[in-house]
């Protein structure tokens, strides 16, 4: 018996803690990565790395993040995080960018499936939303991210009303989308999410999410159709990976 708990012990240390949400609770975290470059002017995937597996994440969902670019050392960041994190990973394109390619990402815990990405109209830099396919012990989930745009009101608008149309068209089950909306929670643009099907899943304590060293602007969300908050959100009090703090919320099956 000695032995037996000699060898379990390492084991049961290694388990994660899934904390006071408890095991069955879904958890996702979104994250502006501002390209692995962080507050400190610094780059360093694996700072960034240790900050998601800090909040013990089965999906993450991330916005500016470089593929083989020269500013970023021409490193495949997705794939990196993946590695260091341990989780699966899909990475979609927004544009052409410095010698690679510039976008979003999706990682998890469980295999990812039927990539899309949306094309959002507007000017300027190219702007998408991306999503795929996972199987949950919820069962099947639509994951999305979006980066919308900087600045100009109406085109943001317009880029809502168009991801959230390709998505529910993409699914009629459960989707989590999450990102950088670039938009307050009163605008119009997040109105767009704030009617159903759709639920903007609303923050506990500090709400600000930019810039990370002192936050003053709550652009950073967590919408949910068909699974339900445990909790409010979290912004997570990092200060140095990035320039935006990163979000993280938990969701279980509907009651």
């Amino acid at each position: 018996m000695k032995v037996i708990l000699t060898l379990l012990t390492p084991l049961l240390l290694a388990v994660p803690c899934r904390g006071a949400e408890g095991s069955k609770a879904l958890r996702v975290v979104s994250w502006n990565l501002h390209h692995g470059e962080g507050s400190d002017g610094k780059q360093d995937l694996a700072r960034i790395a240790a900050v998601i597996q800090s909040q013990e994440p089965d999906v993450v969902v991330l916005q500016e993040v470089d593929n083989k670019c020269k500013r970023s050392g021409g490193v495949d960041q997705a794939a990196e995080l993946a590695r260091l994190t341990n989780l699966q990973y899909v990475f979609g394109k927004a544009m052409d960018h410095d010698g690679g390619e510039y976008g979003q990402a999706i990682l998890s815990r469980f295999p990812l499936s039927d990539l899309k990405i949306h094309k959002l109209p507007g000017e300027g830099e190219p702007r998408i939303a991306i999503s795929a396919r996972t199987e949950t012990p919820f069962g099947p989930l639509t994951v999305a991210g979006v980066h919308l745009d900087y600045g100009d009101p109406a085109r943001q608008l317009v880029q809502a009303q168009v991801a959230s149309a390709a998505l529910l068209e993409v699914s009629t089950g459960p989707i989590v989308l999450a990102g950088d909306f670039n938009a307050t929670a009163e605008s119009k643009t997040l109105a767009v999410f704030s009617q159903a099907p759709w639920i903007v899943v609303p923050k506990s304590g500090s709400a600000a999410t930019e810039p990370a060293v002192k936050p003053d602007k709550e652009i950073d969300f967590t919408v949910v159709k068909g699974l339900r908050p445990v909790k409010p959100t979290v912004v997570v009090a990092e200060t140095a990976a990035s320039d935006h703090r990163p979000i993280v919320t938990a969701f279980a099956k509907p009651e």
